[in-house]
C-alpha cells in the first residue's frame, strides 16, 4: 500500500460495510407494497384491436425490429371485411422492445398505448411475444403527445384562383403543385397501403407516390398506367376515395394522393417514354361499345395482353362525359386528347362518329369480333315529369353542358334555376355563373338550385358545394320542383316547391314526401334538370336484349370480370352494379371486363 492510499484511510475500511448486513432495505418487495408511477410512464402495451386499423407503422417505425403483424382472430374477433382496414394487428416481442414508444406516437388512429405495468414473469420466454388487448386490464400510461409528433399531419395547401377571378373564365381552377411541394407532401405519405383498398381501380399508390419523391416521374407515372389508364384526368376530377381511406385521417388531414398524381402526370408532356409491357399479338379482335373511361379503359389493357381493339364512339371526340360533360375549368381538353394520344399509340382504333345501331349493326360485331364489350354509358338526361318541363327554355343536365363545352354555346339567361344536388348540379350552376359574366358581366344574374336532399344528404362533393357558394350560387336544399310557372306571354317566370317532408322512406328507399302547404316560388327564365341520367342499349336487337338479365336497379347483371349473360358479351362502366357513376369506377371496372375477356378469348380453340 503506498502512502496515498493510507491517507485516503485504512485497507480494512470495506469492512466497514459489514454494519448494514442486519438493516432493513429501503427497496419496495412489489406487489405487497405498492409506489406510484407517472401517468406517462412506458411499461408493457395496450392496444384497442377494434380501433386499430392494422396498418403497420408501428411496425415500420420500431428501430428494434419488436414488431410483427398478426391475424389475432384466436384471441379477439376482428371484422375482416372492413373497408380502410387490414385483418391484422401489432404483436410486440418484449425481448427486443426497448420501450422508446415511438410506435404509440406513429399510431395513426391512436389505439396503441403504453400501460403503467412493467412487471410480467414467466419461465416461458416464448410467452414474452403477444398481441396486446385493452381487455389485458394495465391501467394507460403512456399515451400520444398532441404538441410533438413525428408524423406531419397537415397537408400542403394546393393554390387555386380566387372566386372572383375564376367565375370569369374558364380557365382550370386549380393550380396544381410546385416541384417543392409536391416532394413535401410525397414525404408525408407513410406507404401503408390502407388508401389502396379506397380505389376502386387499386392503384399502387405508395409506389407512384415514393416514385414522385424519388423525383422519377417516369417510374410514377408507369405504375400508375398498370391500373389506371387515364391518370391525369383522375388527378382532376376523381372522388379520391383514396384519400377518404387515408389513416391520416384520424390525426390530421389525408395525403393529397389525387394531386400528387396531377403533379407526376403534368411533368410529362406525352407518355411516349414510359416503358409499357406488351404481350406478343394473339389475332383475336374485340370491340368496344363507347370510348367514354370505362371503353378506354377496357381497350388499353386488351392492346397490353396482345388482342386487336376497335372502340365504335359515336361522338366526335372520344371520352364519354369527360369530353362532353365536365367543364373546362375542372378539366381541360388538352388533358383529355393527351391521354387518348396515349392510348391511340399503344394500338387501339378509335372510330368516331361511328354509331352502333346506325352505322355498324350489333350483330356484325358479334359477327366479326371475338368478343364484344358495352361501355356506352348513362347518355341521356333524366325527366322528372315536371308539370311544364316540355317548355323550351327547360333543358336537360347533360345537353346543357355538351352545348358549352363541345358545341361552344355562350348565350344564357340571367335567372336560372338548377334542379338538382349532385355534382352534375354543380358543374351546372358554376358553368352559368361563368356564362352570365361573360354575357352581362353578373349584372342582374342569379343561378339558384333547388334539391329534394337538405345539406345534410346532398350528394355533391363538399369541394363541389363550397366552390359553387363561393361563385356566389344560391341553394334551396330541402325543396322539390311542383310545376313549372309561365307568365302571360308563354314565357318562364319562375319555379312552384314545396317542402320535401322526407327523401328517403323507413326502408331507406327513395320515396320523397312533400308538405303540400309549404310552397314557394323561385324566380327565374330558364332551368335546368340535373336529377339523373340513363343508359340507351336500343342497338341491341330485342331477341339479344332478351337474353340479358338485369339486376333490380335495372343494371346489366355481369359476373366478377363483367361477362354477361350472352356469352361473349361483357359490359361495365355505369352499366353495371360495380359503378358508383364516377370516372375511377368506370375505368375500374372496364380493366375487370379485360382481365376477363382475356380469360374468355384464350380459353377459345
Amino acid at each position: 500500500m503506498n502512502i496515498k492510499e493510507y491517507e485516503n484511510g485504512s485497507f480494512l475500511k470495506p469492512l466497514a460495510s459489514i454494519k448494514y448486513l442486519f438493516k432493513k432495505p429501503h427497496t419496495l418487495r412489489y406487489p405487497y407494497e405498492e409506489k406510484p408511477v407517472p401517468d406517462r410512464f412506458r411499461g408493457l402495451h395496450i392496444n384497442d384491436v377494434d380501433k386499430c386499423i392494422g396498418c403497420g407503422n408501428c411496425r415500420d417505425i420500431c428501430p428494434c425490429a419488436a414488431i410483427t403483424m398478426v391475424d389475432p382472430s384466436d384471441i379477439h374477433p376482428i371484422d375482416k371485411n372492413k373497408v380502410g382496414a387490414n385483418p391484422v394487428r401489432p404483436k410486440i416481442d418484449y425481448g427486443r422492445c426497448s420501450f422508446c414508444a415511438l410506435c404509440v406516437e406513429m399510431c395513426p388512429t391512436g389505439s396503441l398505448k403504453m400501460s403503467k405495468d412493467l412487471i410480467y414473469v414467466s419461465p416461458d420466454a416464448d410467452s414474452f411475444n403477444w398481441v396486446p388487448l385493452v381487455e389485458q386490464g394495465r391501467e394507460e400510461g403512456y399515451t400520444q403527445s398532441d404538441e410533438i409528433t413525428p408524423l406531419m399531419l397537415e397537408a400542403e395547401k394546393m393554390e387555386e384562383l380566387e372566386p372572383d377571378v375564376r367565375k370569369k373564365t374558364f380557365e382550370e381552377i386549380v393550380k396544381g403543385f410546385t416541384r417543392e411541394q409536391a416532394l413535401k407532401e410525397a414525404m408525408r405519405c407513410l406507404g401503408c397501403g390502407i388508401c389502396m383498398q379506397g380505389c376502386p381501380a387499386h392503384m399502387k399508390i405508395p409506389e407512384y407516390i415514393q416514385a414522385i419523391f424519388d423525383e422519377d416521374n417516369k417510374r410514377s407515372v408507369k405504375y400508375m398506367l398498370e391500373d389506371n389508364v387515364l391518370p391525369g384526368i383522375c388527378g382532376r376530377i376523381c372522388t379520391h376515395r383514396c384519400q377518404d381511406a387515408c389513416v391520416y385521417n384520424y390525426r390530421g388531414e389525408p395525403v393529397l394522393i389525387m394531386w400528387l398524381k396531377r403533379y407526376a402526370t403534368d411533368q410529362l408532356e406525352s407518355y411516349k417514354d414510359v416503358e409499357i409491357e406488351k404481350m406478343p399479338p394473339t389475332g383475336k379482335k374485340v370491340a368496344i361499345i363507347g370510348g367514354g373511361p370505362s371503353g378506354l379503359s377496357c381497350a388499353y389493357h386488351l392492346t397490353t395482353m396482345g388482342h386487336s381493339v376497335t372502340i365504335f364512339e359515336k361522338g366526335q371526340r372520344a371520352g364519354g362525359a369527360l369530353a362532353n360533360g365536365i367543364p373546362m375549368y375542372r378539366l381541360p381538353i388538352y388533358e383529355l386528347d393527351k391521354e387518348i394520344k396515349h392510348i391511340e399509340d399503344m394500338g387501339v382504333e378509335i372510330r368516331l362518329n361511328t354509331e352502333v345501331g346506325k352505322d355498324v349493326s350489333f350483330e356484325e360485331l358479334l359477327e366479326n369480333y371475338d368478343a364484344v364489350y358495352i361501355g356506352v354509358g348513362l347518355s341521356f338526361g333524366r325527366y322528372i315529369k315536371l308539370k311544364g318541363e316540355e317548355h323550351p327554355d327547360v333543358i336537360q343536365a347533360i345537353k346543357f353542358l355538351r352545348q358549352v363545352k363541345v358545341e361552344g354555346r355562350r348565350e344564357i339567361a340571367r335567372r336560372v334555376i338548377v334542379i338538382g344536388g349532385g355534382n352534375v348540379a354543380m358543374d351546372v350552376a358554376r358553368t352559368v355563373v361563368r356564362l352570365q359574366q361573360m354575357a352581362y358581366g353578373g349584372e342582374g344574374t342569379m343561378v339558384q338550385t333547388v334539391s329534394l336532399e337538405d345539406w345534410d344528404i346532398m350528394p355533391a362533393s363538399k369541394e363541389e358545394i363550397d366552390g359553387a357558394l363561393e361563385e356566389g350560387v344560391i341553394f334551396n336544399p330541402g325543396w322539390g320542383p311542383n310545376q313549372v310557372l309561365l307568365d302571360e306571354n308563354g314565357k318562364i317566370r319562375g319555379l312552384e316547391v314545396k317542402k320535401v317532408k322526407y327523401v328517403f322512406d323507413e326502408n331507406h328507399r327513395f320515396n320523397p314526401a312533400f308538405y303540400e302547404d309549404q310552397k314557394k316560388v323561385l324566380e327565374g327564365d330558364y332551368i335546368v334538370e340535373a336529377v339523373g341520367q340513363m343508359y340507351d342499349l336500343s342497338f341491341i336487337p330485342k331477341e339479344l336484349l332478351d337474353k340479358l338479365e338485369f339486376t333490380p336497379r335495372r343494371k346489366i347483371k355481369v359476373d366478377e370480370y363483367g361477362e354477361t349473360t350472352i356469352p361473349g358479351v361483357f359490359a361495365g362502366g355505369d352499366l353495371v352494379e360495380t359503378s358508383r357513376g364516377d370516372a375511377i369506377s368506370a375505368i375500374a371496372n372496364g380493366h375487370r371486363a379485360a382481365i376477363g375477356i382475356d380469360r374468355y378469348l384464350r380459353s377459345k380453340k
